[in-house]
């Protein structure tokens, strides 16, 4: 059980470090690719990938580019959406995401959809829908109130509230079938995993050259601890699905419940997130969802 909580800490700690980035006005661009080096080392170091198969990687190359693309855009667009709805939300909607792989293996692999699965997956998309939910603000005769009003009314982020949580759903969701097509093919998880991170790395460190970006201390220094905190969470991940091999449900179930509710915990106790009716509904629905596609 310590490698699985050591995986929930991980994840939430991620959330927590990003979300304190987006207040302090810190390009989290730059702290996701000063991240991608560490991510990269540990990988080395703790999982031992074997080099010598790049060789045999073939067709699996197409994939580990769009992995490579993808790592750091998604880890950007979840500094996004915990800027706009917060931790427990956007943690929530990460956790939703093992929705999508139960879809592509319906729609692209043929398997067998049933009903369980249906029902799973419905209140996956209800707890979606409830988790973006955010009430239209009433104005009254107060000037305050219509300032604040009018604020929400053009302040971006709460417009893009539903797209921001939205591309970290479908995000995670097709990079969780990325991987799954990798190993299908042969190809072992440290190497592309390796080689994955390499290549995120390359590709955003580009991306910012080109756009000359302003390199800002704090931030990369700050990478440092989101590269360990990444490592860490996949690591503990896999080795908790080693030490608990006869058990994969517990480290399932654990995995994504357990970082509902401590993003909850933190989220609300600690940086005073504000949930509604509705909101706490999508949480009971997530964790309802999870536990109903593991029993399909």
């Amino acid at each position: 059980m310590m490698y699985l909580t050591i995986a929930v800490l991980c994840s939430v700690a991620v959330s927590v470090l990003l979300k304190v980035l987006r207040q302090k006005s810190i390009d989290i661009r730059q702290t996701i690719v000063a991240g991608y080096p560490v991510a990269f080392l540990l990988t080395w170091l703790l999982l031992k990938p074997e080099v010598s198969g790049i060789s045999k990687l073939d067709n699996a190359w197409s994939i580990i580019v769009a992995l490579g693309v993808l790592l750091p855009a998604v880890f950007v667009i979840l500094g996004r959406a915990i800027e706009a709805v917060g931790m427990v939300a956007t943690d929530a909607a990460q956790r939703l995401s093992l929705i999508i792989p139960i879809v592509a293996a319906f729609l692209l692999f043929g398997e067998v959809l049933t009903g369980t699965r249906i029902f799973g997956l419905a209140l996956g998309f209800l707890a979606l829908g409830a988790l973006i939910y955010r009430p239209k603000q009433t104005v009254n005769s107060s000037v305050n109130s219509r300032i604040k009003t009018s604020q929400i009314t053009h302040n971006p982020s709460t417009l893009r509230t539903p797209l921001w949580l939205f591309g970290v759903w479908a995000g995670y969701g097709v990079i969780d079938i990325l991987f799954k097509q990798v190993a299908k093919q042969g190809a072992a998880f440290p190497l592309t995993l390796f080689v994955s991170f390499g290549l995120a790395g390359l590709l955003l460190f580009i991306y910012l050259l080109i756009t000359r970006v302003r390199w800002q201390g704090n931030a990369l220094s700050a990478g440092l601890l989101l590269g360990a905190l990444n490592m860490g969470n996949i690591y503990a991940y896999v080795r908790a699905h080693q030490m608990l091999s006869e058990s994969p449900s517990i480290v399932f179930t654990g995995m994504n419940v357990g970082v509902i509710a401590v993003a909850t915990i933190i989220g609300v106790g600690v940086f005073k997130e504000s949930l509604n009716r509705i909101n706490m509904l999508g949480l009971l629905l997530a964790v309802s969802c999870v536990a109903v596609l593991f029993l399909a």
